[in-house]
């Protein structure tokens, strides 16, 4: 959720204080500040610092964030899905490893965000298919010719099929 278009801080907090139906002086109250201040940050005459946000965040029970971002403070981040704080609150992790995991969680999700912005990126696949029909990898279809005697196309899919393993029967659940 972005952030609410108001002409100042203080217009926010105003908001969700009615919204949250509390009057200015229980807030006050709340956040540990004097009436008059917080009147005085509602009104655009007063620009609180990041710790009488963080106090007044608490007084409406909002995340401080939210009122950092409204402020300027904070850039706005997209919704976490949670990764961050359980890669942060595993304690078999080190230090350095949480810092590495979280260094290429951000990468892959820029790199999705790259790529769904990307104007081509619904036809890549199908230049790859393209590329496919030009031999590389293509299937032959069944009974043409590069079929082997066993009824199998090697060149199917480009990678090697698996060895057969003589230790294991080859359909299970069979014989019993």
């Amino acid at each position: 959720m972005g952030p609410v278009k108001v002409g100042s801080i203080g217009e926010y907090i105003r908001q969700q204080r009615e919204q949250a139906k509390i009057s200015l002086r229980q807030l006050a109250s709340a956040a540990g500040v004097s009436n008059p201040y917080l009147s005085q940050i509602e009104r655009g005459l007063r620009r609180p610092s990041a710790e009488i946000l963080q106090q007044i965040a608490k007084g409406l029970r909002i995340s401080a964030e939210a009122l950092y971002v409204q402020a300027g403070i904070l850039e706005e981040r997209r919704p976490d899905s949670g990764v961050r704080a359980a890669v942060l609150a595993d304690p078999e992790l080190a230090e350095r490893q949480k810092q590495v995991l979280l260094e290429i969680y951000e990468s892959f999700r820029r790199e999705t965000a790259l790529n769904a912005q990307a104007p081509g990126a619904a036809g890549a696949g199908a230049e790859d298919a393209a590329g496919a029909e030009d031999g590389a990898g293509a299937s032959a279809g069944p009974g043409s010719a590069g079929d082997e005697p066993d009824g199998t196309n090697q060149k199917s899919s480009g990678a090697k099929a698996p060895a057969h393993r003589s230790r294991r029967p080859a359909r299970s659940g069979q014989g019993k």
